[in-house]
């Protein structure tokens, strides 16, 4: 076990080092999360969905061709004549084609229409040994337009719902960008903190095996008594099975970013950052009125407001008085020469009004715009709950970084109280005023102190991003951030 063990800690130190490995800075670490994090790309993906769907609304918007063809159609049937009281054969061959263009019109919700149908056909009937044929072409050719009124215009409103989707899809997009640098920069602290960790174990490792051979060399010499000897073995039992965990520790969180990232769990890779700080200015108030300012969740909920008020026309339209009028003008024509189809033309106008007349719907309209008037003021509660939510999650975290920054300090200084402590028992412990039990304890509370002060830092790290990504302003470079600027249209 015991070589086993170094020979792990070995080889991570010479993979640290190695050319094939990927040293990861933060930025580095973001850059590649643009590309290859399944949770970017999937947003990125819904996004480039809703784009699409806007560009199939806008342009069905446009005039629309059509072309319907029947080349072929024969029939021949045998029916009877019921105000002549006689049967008939009737055998037909035709061949006809409709060509239409439809021009949708946003303002209105209406549509307006050419229609042009041209035929020839072959008609022939057998009444009573009586026969008559026609064999004729024909076109007919008008301009037709339809009006739905008294209710909603329901093309405007799928149009408006689409782009609302789309910026919505944005915001989707530009908070999991947000989401994501606060996983990665986690993730990536914590391989930056097991890493400092195993630096500290192998530390611990080397002043145990350095105590190791003090004390073996006393008991040989018969300066010590050998249980002093047992119980630096165990402390050095101890150090190599704290490497080897901290060892795995590292691994797992390395996985993990790795699979944060998008890349290959068969990666190696370290990473590097500089967790030094500086004294930074929070202005609270600054902050709580750019959060409150700028925050995209906010706009969400307006994009929200909008969609129930949609719901509530549509629902308010429900069992409604309404109507369509229909109006066309045209010329048919037909002929037994293609040529002449148009020599004695009829006109065909046609005006249509109708009307839908709800009579009782045992209240179901009503009782429907009575709940989604209660949904209406829900949401209005809660829109009020997020932006209560967002000032005082800002506060929390000035106050933290406030108490952060003290606890750093505190940190610093044990750090430096355990170094000196460590050294001086370090001297007792060589010329055998102290045990191998006690001098372990102040080893540990040497390590204990400096994982608290990298934790302590990493920790500050972290709120300023918790409160950058609250606020939406950068603190550190003074700057406002724009999460959408990147891929708004």
């Amino acid at each position: 076990m015991k070589h086993f063990i170094w020979i792990m800690v070995l080889l991570w130190g010479f993979s640290v080092t190695g050319n094939a490995q990927m040293l990861l800075t933060m930025d580095k670490a973001m850059d590649i999360a643009q590309e290859n994090s399944p949770d970017i790309r999937t947003s990125l993906m819904n996004l480039e969905r809703y784009r699409q769907m806007l560009i199939a609304q806008r342009a069905s918007l446009k005039s629309r061709f059509s072309l319907n063809l029947s080349p072929v159609d024969y029939s021949k049937t045998r029916r009877f004549e019921n105000r002549l009281s006689q049967w008939y054969t009737n055998e037909t061959f035709s061949s006809s084609g409709t060509f239409r263009v439809d021009q949708p019109i946003l303002f209105t919700d209406g549509v307006v229409s050419l229609i042009n149908h041209f035929a020839w056909q072959d008609n022939n009937s057998d009444v009573e040994g009586l026969k008559n044929s026609n064999r004729a072409f024909s076109n007919d050719l008008y301009i037709q337009f339809t009006q739905p009124i008294f209710t909603y215009n329901q093309r405007k409103m799928e149009l408006r719902q689409i782009e609302y989707d789309l910026e919505n899809a944005n915001i989707s997009y530009a908070l999991q960008r947000l989401n994501t640098e606060k996983q990665i920069t986690s993730q990536f602290y914590s391989v930056y903190i097991a890493q400092s960790n195993l630096e500290i174990s192998k530390e611990e490792l080397n002043n145990a095996q350095q105590s190791h051979e003090i004390i073996k060399d006393k008991v040989e010499a018969d300066l010590a008594a050998k249980g002093e000897l047992y119980q630096a073995e165990l402390n050095l039992a101890s150090a190599r099975s704290t490497v080897e965990e901290r060892l795995v520790s590292l691994e797992n969180y390395k996985d993990q970013l790795k699979q944060t990232l998008g890349l290959d769990l068969d990666t190696d890779l370290s990473v590097t950052a500089d967790i030094d700080i500086q004294s930074i200015h929070i202005d609270q108030e600054q902050a709580i009125t750019h959060g409150l300012s700028s925050r995209l969740e906010l706009r969400q909920r307006e994009i929200e407001s909008e969609e129930l008020d949609f719901e509530m026309t549509k629902i308010k339209a429900l069992n409604e008085f309404k109507g369509d009028i229909s109006l066309s003008l045209g010329l048919t024509g037909d002929n037994n020469r293609l040529n002449r189809m148009y020599d004695n033309p009829t006109q065909n106008p046609r005006i249509a009004v109708s009307f839908s007349v709800p009579i009782f719907d045992w209240g179901e309209k009503k009782a429907r715009v009575r709940a989604q008037e209660v949904a209406k003021k829900i949401h209005v509660l809660n829109a009020h709950e997020d932006k209560v939510n967002i000032e005082l999650n800002i506060r929390q975290t000035c106050r933290s970084l406030q108490n952060l920054e003290t606890q750093i300090q505190i940190a610093e200084q044990n750090v430096v109280n355990a170094q000196l402590t460590y050294d001086l028992n370090q001297t007792k412990y060589r010329e055998g005023d102290l045990t191998g039990m006690e001098i372990n304890q102040f080893q540990t509370q040497l390590s204990n102190k400096k994982i608290a002060h990298t934790q302590a830092l990493i920790n500050y790290k972290m709120e300023l991003l918790n409160l950058k990504i609250l606020s939406l302003y950068d603190f550190e470079k003074n700057t406002a951030i724009v999460p959408m600027e990147d891929f708004t249209e």
